[in-house]
């Protein structure tokens, strides 16, 4: 069970971040490469304005940092380890999709 404060802290901030479709997107494009702002932008078919909102989230959550390129910033995982994470992640939710053990399931729409 978790109980110290930073470990309960550090998942609240993977869930923050894992909570919204776009900042998923944008996770899984980095987890692929590092890549520019206006390139994440055109690739999720969003506004830089709405793109800058969600990478600022990102970063309070610790989860992608910058990389000064000249006059650009570059965006990019904070941890390679990040990625591994997210593929495991996903195949964990997809193996307990499909192996659904719970009674109610049907009835009430859980699970």
């Amino acid at each position: 069970m978790l109980t110290v404060a930073s470990d309960i802290d550090v998942l609240a901030r993977f869930g923050r971040a894992l909570a919204d479709p776009i900042r998923c997107r944008l996770l899984l494009a980095l987890r692929e490469a590092p890549a520019y702002p206006s390139d994440l932008a055109e690739a999720l078919g969003i506004s830089r304005t709405r793109l800058s909102n969600h990478l600022a989230c990102l970063r309070d959550c610790g989860l992608v940092v910058t990389v000064p390129d000249g006059r650009r910033t570059r965006y990019e995982l904070a941890d390679e380890r990040l990625g591994h994470a997210l593929d495991d992640l996903r195949s964990a939710v997809v193996a307990v999709e499909s192996d659904r053990t719970c009674a109610d399931a049907e009835d009430k729409g859980c699970c």
